[in-house]
């Protein structure tokens, strides 16, 4: 009977994996084919910059081809849209923002998806917001911009990537800290938006620390909004030092759709961890203003439902969705 009871067992634990794991997706069968990675926002802005600086990186440790393609609009709503029905085979991921993904379901009826519908794979940088204007610009100092501002009511307008967005809640928090009524002007990404400041068809930009080091000789940084200075940008200093509570950024990383299986979100996590560990994505990562972020999928999905409850109650403090 034991010996029976033996033979049989392989069978056994065989059809158990096949029950438990989808079709296609078997831990010997991953990855076999080229993976989809999906920006949501327009080529040229740091979602586009992370991942063409990632590419060759991705393509050694995954083994296979890497396909970036775009899904832009609704400030990156239409792409998770499409990322939330995809196949969750581990073969379309989609980059994902931070607080954009959180944001968009609280302050929209219908955003296409809610937030912890992307599985998080990996957090791997954060952006700093940072107010910018033309190197032209009669404002030289954060004061100057502010004391304009208070005399103008609305006259003033700032672009920015997208509509409940980092960028947009920035412009919010300023104008709270200040007492100042601006126009913000969403664009479908930083790389849309930069054009509008160059042409001076807006008065200034919140935008991110990529930006600014980017276009250092066409812009000139009024202001950053993080805890300290950052390395790359020396001479900018924060809101908080210039007296304004202004803290805010985007995270960056990837997700799955949901169902994907964890065998292969912890490969594909194990995958983008030795990417960004990879010296010469490190470099220019460091060149063009990223901080380099290290967050595996238990601590990627810890923050981002640690962020959540931080935006839904800032939210409501500034009563912009009820309690």
């Amino acid at each position: 009977m034991k010996t029976k009871v033996l033979r049989i067992l392989p069978f056994l634990l065989m059809v158990i994996a096949v029950l438990v794991i989808p079709p296609g997706v078997q831990a010997g069968d991953y990855p076999s084919k080229p993976l989809t990675y999906i920006v949501c926002f327009n080529p040229g802005g740091e979602s586009d910059l992370t991942a063409r600086i990632q590419e060759k990186a991705l393509e050694k440790y995954y083994g296979h081809d890497v396909i970036i393609t775009y899904k832009i609009g609704g400030g990156g709503a239409i792409g998770w849209s499409e990322l939330v029905r995809s196949k969750p085979d581990g073969y379309t991921i989609a980059g994902d923002n931070l607080p954009h993904i959180i944001l968009q379901p609280l302050m929209r009826k219908n955003a296409g998806y809610n937030t912890l519908d992307l599985k998080q794979i990996y957090i791997f940088e954060s952006t700093p917001d940072i107010l910018v204007v033309h190197k032209d610009s009669q404002f030289k100092t954060l004061q100057d911009f502010i004391k304009y501002a208070k005399e103008h009511p609305g006259v003033v307008t700032v672009g920015g990537s997208g509509s409940n967005t980092a960028n947009h809640l920035g412009t919010i928090l300023l104008e709270k800290a200040a007492g100042i009524k601006l126009t913000y002007i969403p664009f479908s990404g930083s790389g849309t938006a930069v054009p509008a400041l160059l042409g001076k068809h807006v008065t200034a930009l919140m935008t991110y620390s990529t930006m600014a080091v980017r276009y250092k000789d066409k812009f000139r940084p009024l202001a950053i909004a993080s805890e300290k200075r950052m390395e790359v940008l020396p001479d900018v200093p924060t809101f908080k030092e210039l007296g304004y509570n202004v803290v805010e950024g985007a995270y960056r990383g990837v997700a799955a759709p949901p169902g994907t299986p964890d065998h292969i979100v912890n490969y594909l996590a194990d995958v983008f961890d030795k990417v960004m560990h990879d010296p010469e994505v490190i470099k220019k990562m460091n060149e063009n203003g990223f901080k380099i972020e290290y967050m595996k999928p238990a601590e990627a999905t810890a923050f981002v439902k640690q962020k959540m409850k931080q935006y839904k109650a800032l939210l409501e403090e500034m009563g912009l969705i009820k309690k």
